[in-house]
């Protein structure tokens, strides 16, 4: 029965005689499902207004079987739907609207439009909410279209899409849609020659809606078209105005994720133009409310753009006061840019910060701010309990290394030579293997030198066994000084060390061995006279 049944209905969708169509429609009403559905299909195919708009009759009543047949047959029902559209009075009307989002209907856009461009049709309104609803379709199934559930290919419908809305805002003047606009920009891009006309025409008769739509509107694709602009090497002033002046939080966000990263010489330069950024300049309510990439991007932003120095200047102190640690980080580094005492404080205060990154950057900016007791400070921090804070002080110090004070050391007066040294040990890491390297050396004018800055910076006790391997060498004038140097270090294996000595075949080496031993045992007494504080 099913195989005859399929016979029929085959015979009955490819008859020329119409009178198909009229035994056809009865059976889309049959309580048989095989019979509705088949009469269904067969009139699908037919070329017959009629008989689709018996299906248009009673779409809001097909079960999910037959809907899903309708839409295995897309564009079929065009024609039909266009008729009822044209007819504002039809009783099909609110079906034909349905069908067409349901159907997503796209070549329809053109009828929609003329349709919502006449204040007196009845069904503006109803067209209007349809045509944004098919954009919105149209829109996600470009760009999102994993999401989406499509019966056709979006590309194929986005030119005559978006140039059904061009033709529409060529007639803006009479119309005056705002809703034609955004569902326009929604779709184009930003190389679109009609949206370039109205940028480049401010007395275009859409040019104020285009402004205040990409002032206002939080849509995505809008901000993203907006934004798209700081690409552009000549983006119109009129853009980067809008992007100036707002401060809505969608908006803020987007634009920071822009600029965020390694900005293009294009958005650098458009950056550049602009001379405002309202959500900077408002306070710090935008800025505290950001994330930390947010945050770092803002600095980045302001410190790029055209704004006036002393207006980036409180957006840099407030994030580096009170923004998140990576904020935080991006202010410290752009406070580099600026001097005077109001900065200089605030390099200050920023010493002071918990990330020892932030440490470092103002670190490495302190010396050239020529603040009072900028020396002493770094100094201090060559202590951090923190890595990159000492790398950043010694650097900002590298003045005092020790090749440079080895090759100053000879003209240097005693006191310089005592307090410079001190500075180069605390310094300069490589002091000791340095050291070690000179009083190792095969001249023996390096070798004596090596001893007496050694002593002059107190490193004797951490050279011990190297000053003890100098009471061999060959020069008897090494040895003498390598014995006067071991007074400094008071330890077992010195004074063994100095004790053997005593035999030396030089006598300046045997004196000087026995004035160390003197010194020695002197502080050995001394010091056990001293209190023990735990006593």
């Amino acid at each position: 029965m099913a195989e005859g049944l399929a016979v029929t209905f085959d015979v009955l969708t490819n008859a020329d005689n119409e009178a198909a169509v009229a035994a056809l429609i009865p059976a889309l009403d049959s309580r048989h499902e095989p019979i509705r559905n088949g009469a269904l299909a067969s009139l699908l195919l037919r070329h017959s207004t009629a008989a689709h708009r018996e299906i248009l009759t009673r779409l809001h009543a097909l079960d999910e079987n037959a809907r899903q047949i309708v839409r295995q047959h897309p564009g079929r029902m065009t024609s039909a739907i266009r008729e009822v559209l044209l007819d504002s009075g039809s009783p099909l009307s609110v079906n034909a609207y349905y069908a067409v989002v349901w159907l997503q209907e796209y070549d329809l856009v053109p009828l929609l439009l003329n349709i919502l461009e006449d204040p007196g049709n009845p069904s503006a309104a109803v067209a209007t909410k349809v045509m944004m609803q098919l954009v919105d379709l149209l829109h996600e199934g470009l760009t999102q279209p994993e999401s989406s559930e499509w019966r056709r290919d979006p590309q194929m419908f986005q030119s005559t899409v978006v140039g059904a809305l061009e033709q529409s805002l060529r007639r803006f003047a009479k119309h005056k849609r705002r809703d034609v606009l955004e569902a326009f920009l929604l779709l184009a891009d930003r190389d679109n020659a009609v949206l370039d006309e109205i940028f480049q025409t401010p007395y275009h008769p859409a040019f104020l809606s285009l402004i205040d739509i990409l002032s206002s509107t939080p849509h995505a694709s809008i901000i993203g078209l907006l934004l798209s602009y700081l690409d552009d090497p000549r983006a119109p002033s009129a853009v980067l105005a809008v992007v100036a002046k707002r401060s809505d939080a969608k908006f803020v966000q987007a634009l920071l994720r822009k600029v965020s990263g390694d900005p293009s010489p294009a958005v650098l330069g458009n950056l550049k133009r602009i001379s405002s950024v309202s959500w900077a300049r408002s306070g710090g309510i935008v800025l505290e409310r950001l994330d930390d990439a947010s945050q770092t991007a803002a600095i980045k932003l302001v410190v790029a753009s055209g704004m006036p120095r002393t207006e980036v200047f409180p957006v840099v102190e407030r994030v580096l006061l009170h923004g998140t640690r990576g904020g935080r980080r991006a202010a410290s580094e752009a406070l580099d840019e600026f001097s005077g005492a109001d900065a200089n404080r605030l390099a200050l205060k920023a010493l002071a910060d918990e990330d020892p990154q932030v440490q470092a950057n103002v670190l490495m900016q302190i010396r050239r701010r020529g603040i009072p007791g900028a020396l002493p400070r770094l100094v201090a921090m060559i202590d951090s309990r923190h890595a990159v804070v000492r790398d950043a002080a010694r650097q900002s110090l590298a003045e005092f290394s020790f090749k440079r004070f080895l090759g100053a050391f000879d003209m240097l007066e005693e006191e310089v030579r005592r307090t410079t040294g001190a500075l180069v040990k605390k310094i300069d890491p490589q002091t000791i293997p340095l050291l070690q390297a000179e009083m190792e050396s095969s001249s023996r004018a390096r070798r004596l030198r090596g001893i007496e800055m050694a002593t002059t910076m107190d490193c004797i006790s951490q050279l011990e066994a190297t000053v003890i391997q100098l009471l061999s060498d060959e020069d008897h004038m090494v040895r003498t000084e390598a014995a006067t140097a071991l007074a400094l270090s008071p330890s077992t294996a010195s004074r063994e060390a100095l004790t053997e000595g005593l035999q030396d075949s030089s006598m300046s080496v045997q004196e000087a061995c026995s004035r160390s031993l003197q010194e020695q045992e002197r502080f050995t007494q001394w010091r056990e006279t001293l209190v023990d504080p735990r006593d």
